[in-house]
C-alpha cells in the first residue's frame, strides 16, 4: 500500500514541478535567440536525464519494474516527499529569480547580466542543487532499485559537468565580477559567512 501511495505523491509532484519548467520556457522562447554552449557530451546527458525520467512514470503506471522494489519505514517515504517539495520550490524560485536570463542550456542572450540576489545571494548554481535534492527524493519515495535511483545515478556526473563548463563560461562572460560572486556563495550549499 506505501508503494501505491508514494507513487500517487511523486506523480502529483512531478507534475507541479514540470508545469513550473514549462512555464519558464514558454516564457523565454518569445525572447531573442540564445547563443549556446554547451557541448555534445552534454547534451546527450540531457537526453539521457529525460530518459531517466520514463522509468519513474513506467513505475508509477505500471507493475514492470515491481521485482526491484525494496521495503524501507513509511516516514522515510514522507520524508522523500517532503524534500521533493523543496525541490520543486527551489526550481519555482531560481526561475523566478533568473528570469529573462535563464535558458534550458548553457547559453546567453542580448542583455544578459549576472544575478547575484534572490537565491543566487546563497547559492550559484540552486537549479542543480534542486535536481540532486529531487534524485535523492525519488530514491526515498520509489522504493525501487531501478525507478528511484535512475535519476540520481545520471543526474549526478552532468551535474557535475555541467557547474564547471558553466563556471568556466561565467568567468569568460562576467571575469572579476564572477570572481568575486564565487567566493560570497556556495556552489550547491550556501557557503557559511564568517
Amino acid at each position: 500500500m506505501t508503494h501505491a501511495i508514494f507513487k500517487l505523491v511523486y506523480f502529483i509532484e512531478l507534475v507541479v514541478i514540470t508545469m513550473t519548467r514549462r512555464a519558464a520556457l514558454r516564457r523565454t522562447r518569445r525572447l531573442s535567440p540564445a547563443v549556446k554552449h554547451d557541448s555534445l557530451l552534454d547534451r546527450f546527458l540531457l537526453y539521457l536525464s529525460s530518459l531517466a525520467n520514463l522509468l519513474p512514470l513506467v513505475y508509477v503506471f505500471t507493475s514492470w519494474l515491481d521485482f526491484a522494489n525494496y521495503d524501507l519505514p513509511a516516514w522515510i517515504g514522507w520524508l522523500g516527499s517532503l524534500i521533493f517539495a523543496g525541490s520543486g520550490a527551489l526550481i519555482w524560485k531560481t526561475h523566478k529569480d533568473l528570469g529573462r536570463n535563464w535558458t534550458p542550456s548553457l547559453a546567453f542572450r542580448d542583455g544578459h547580466y549576472l544575478v547575484t540576489d534572490g537565491i543566487f545571494q546563497y547559492l550559484r548554481h540552486p537549479m542543480y542543487a534542486a535536481n540532486l535534492l529531487w534524485g535523492l527524493a525519488q530514491m526515498l519515495m520509489l522504493r525501487n532499485w531501478i525507478a528511484g535511483f535512475a535519476y540520481l545515478v545520471l543526474i549526478i556526473p552532468r551535474t557535475l559537468m555541467r557547474i564547471q563548463n558553466e563556471e568556466r563560461i561565467m568567468l569568460k562572460k562576467f571575469g572579476d565580477e564572477y570572481r568575486e560572486y564565487m567566493e560570497k556563495t556556495g556552489q550547491l550549499i550556501p557557503k557559511i559567512q564568517q
